[in-house]
């Protein structure tokens, strides 16, 4: 799907020139590929990128996907690790076309009583407003925020001995139990617990498992540092912006080609792949040892998602006030009504009441809809593979927190987990995290070993989200692979 918005620097579908030797290939053009394909180009390296779709950007990518005038975010829409992410930040990706909206409140979360629990930018506005629970949010954030930067920087990197000790430790300590654990310790207002709740729900793991407490605190710090952005003009405009960079260094970009065998690629150095471990596996084939492709097969995917895009008459009626201004909304109420939607995700049937994550860029950026009109981002955590229609269920969970939003849907445009993996092969399951984010797969991402990007063949990489830090729009993953490639094959 091609976004509707125009560039000069389009690639031209069509097969890589034979002729030429690159210093390095990378195959998908993801964040993460782009980031690498850039890392390496830095580097004076010569690199093309082979992308299999027709448009660049694998998960940020935007289209009108309802109706003419309606921009849509395919995948990714709100993008705290992108403003987070240190070589995103080294990046002129403004010069080349990239603007963020930082939204007023970057997350509201509502209750069916039609309160709601507000996140400002400002941490003493957002305790301000969280009544007998303020005291202790702050007491909670303020150590972490001032630390912020070293905090983010070392989770944004592969495991390893930290840099900033202290700040690790206190984030660490309240990080490694369970966000029920956390939220019910900590707070005692229900709309408190469930905000607590929306934001570890991020690491699409059962809330009473140990260490999602540190997903809800990395996004609970994220929306007081450096914000929850969505970029003006669609999530597309990250790829454009890459893509555009890369190409004033040199590097080249080739759609809709997909590549089925190492023998398929033009002759190089070094190959990265901005792909999931089972790709890898059946593309490298016996450039591999058996051995390491059964462990790459092994590697575990986690549940799907099911998402519905709405182009809209109007904005969508929430009975919070605060919803109204937020750039993101996350939709189920209580604590244990999200602990109870999350972990039906890790059953067989997806839940009656899902928790959503909602996103409504236009309300930010007027460019996504016609003049009056609106775009709507919806989506849930369903089981792995899940074929259930969620549609009804979704816009039921709507319209408790927002009476009336079924009668400003003008269309809708729905991806269940089927969807997403034939539209990017790397959502096996509609797994859109790159792979199961427990303590197992964070220290053996993709498989235990001293360098998490290499492989056994020291000509092939591995640079997708199945890699460290994981999940997110930040670009880490590739960068810290192409350093990989360039200290191991790459340094001259």
């Amino acid at each position: 799907m091609a976004s509707p918005h125009s560039t000069n620097d389009r690639p031209i579908p069509g097969p890589p020139a034979p002729s030429r030797r690159y210093d390095a290939v990378v195959v998908g053009s993801g964040p993460n590929g782009l980031a690498a394909a850039v890392t390496l180009a830095q580097a004076g390296r010569s690199v093309m990128v082979i992308e299999a779709s027709d448009a660049i950007g694998g998960g940020t990518r935007s289209a009108e996907l309802t109706l003419p005038g309606f921009v849509h975010d395919i995948c990714s829409a709100i993008h705290p690790l992108g403003v987070a992410s240190p070589f995103f930040r080294s990046l002129p990706l403004e010069q080349h076309g990239l603007e963020w909206i930082q939204p007023e409140v970057p997350l509201a979360h509502p209750l069916p009583d039609g309160s709601a629990a507000a996140v400002y930018r400002s941490l003493e506005e957002t305790a301000a407003g969280f009544g007998s629970d303020g005291e202790s949010y702050r007491r909670l954030l303020k150590p972490l925020l001032a630390a912020a930067d070293g905090i983010l920087s070392q989770v944004l990197t592969p495991v390893q001995l930290p840099r900033h000790p202290l700040a690790l430790a206190r984030f660490g300590l309240r990080g490694m139990q369970s966000a029920e654990r956390l939220a019910k310790r900590w707070f005692a207002e229900p709309k408190v617990q469930g905000m607590f709740a929306g934001m570890a729900a991020h690491a699409v793991l059962p809330l009473d498992q140990r260490f999602t407490a540190a997903v809800g605190l990395m996004f609970s710090l994220t929306a007081h540092h450096g914000g929850w952005p969505l970029p003006r003009g669609g999530s597309g405009r990250i790829s454009e912006a890459l893509q555009s960079y890369l190409r004033q260094l040199g590097g080249e970009v080739v759609t809709g080609n997909r590549v089925a065998s190492l023998a398929e690629l033009p002759p190089n150095r070094a190959v990265l792949f901005d792909l999931s471990p089972r790709q890898l596996a059946r593309i490298a084939g016996d450039a591999l040892p058996a051995s390491y492709r059964q462990k790459l097969e092994r590697f575990r995917h986690g549940p799907g998602v099911f998402k519905i895009d709405w182009a809209l008459e109007g904005p969508i009626p929430w009975t919070a006030e605060a919803c109204r201004r937020a750039g993101t909304v996350h939709v189920g109420g209580e604590f244990d009504a999200v602990a109870q939607a999350e972990a039906a995700a890790w059953s067989d049937q997806p839940a009656e009441r899902p928790f959503l994550l909602v996103a409504q860029q236009s309300v930010l950026d007027p460019s996504r809809a016609p003049a009056g009109k609106h775009t709507g981002w919806g989506y849930c955590h369903v089981p792995h593979g899940s074929r259930v229609d969620m549609t009804e269920a979704i816009e039921a969970q709507m319209e408790r927190f927002a009476p009336g939003f079924r009668d400003r849907i003008l269309a809708r445009h729905v991806m269940a987990p089927a969807d997403f993996e034939n539209y990017n092969a790397n959502y096996i399951g509609g797994d859109i995290t790159g792979g199961v984010m427990d303590l197992r797969q964070i220290l053996a991402r993709p498989t235990f070993g001293p360098t998490p990007y290499a492989t056994p063949n020291p000509r092939l990489f591995l640079c997708s989200a199945s890699t460290p830090p994981g999940p997110g729009v930040h670009g880490m993953s590739g960068y810290h692979a192409a350093q990989a490639a360039l200290r191991a094959v790459l340094h001259d």
